[in-house]
């Protein structure tokens, strides 16, 4: 039976940067590429990194209930995991990877149960959190101000998820990424 890994942490706790090395260590995991109307970043590619929608695309497909779970995270930026996107991965025989928010993390858990396996991705501190976004430079003043708002709001979930994992030593946060991988999965993959 094939199963999800999601990993969910507030933006600059280091999520992307531990699914980013699962996916190269283990190649039965396979990458949940998220559909968003927002706009890409530019080295981000369309069907890669996410699946760029306008917003009447988004919530043409809302209406059709195409997604397994969406949100809309800022005023009329949505995220959603497509229903499609699951059974392509599935029929490739894969492992799902998801790298998400933690209100899409939640929905998945909910719809998915003991298939699924959330974890929550802890930065060290709020402080230390602060500091990544800031030091990313992808979002202009008003934008980091949403991020550090809505990231401070998410810490306070982590405790509603199957795993806490603490990205504090990263090489150490990604040997125990690897360890709740096998011990979900399996080791006889």
């Amino acid at each position: 039976m094939s199963k999800l890994l999601i990993f969910t942490a507030p933006s600059g706790a280091g999520k992307t940067t531990i699914t980013r090395h699962l996916l190269k260590k283990f190649d039965f995991l396979a990458f949940s590429v998220s559909a968003t109307t927002r706009a890409p970043r530019p080295y981000e590619r369309d069907g890669i990194h996410y699946y760029f929608l306008s917003p009447k695309d988004f919530k043409k497909k809302i209406k059709k209930k195409a997604f397994v779970e969406w949100e809309e995270v800022y005023e009329n930026q949505f995220y959603g995991t497509l229903k499609t996107e699951v059974e392509r991965l599935w029929e490739a025989g894969k492992h799902i990877l998801f790298d998400i928010d933690v209100q899409g993390a939640k929905k998945i858990k909910k719809v998915y149960k003991d298939q699924a396996l959330a974890i929550f991705v802890q930065p060290p501190s709020k402080e230390v959190l602060i500091e990544r976004l800031k030091n990313r430079k992808t979002e202009d003043e008003k934008s980091l101000k949403k991020r550090i708002k809505k990231a401070t709001k998410e810490l306070k979930y982590a405790n509603k998820f199957d795993e806490i994992l603490v990205n504090d030593v990263l090489d150490v946060a990604l040997k125990e990424a690897e360890e709740l991988v096998l011990d979900f999965i399996g080791t006889t993959e």
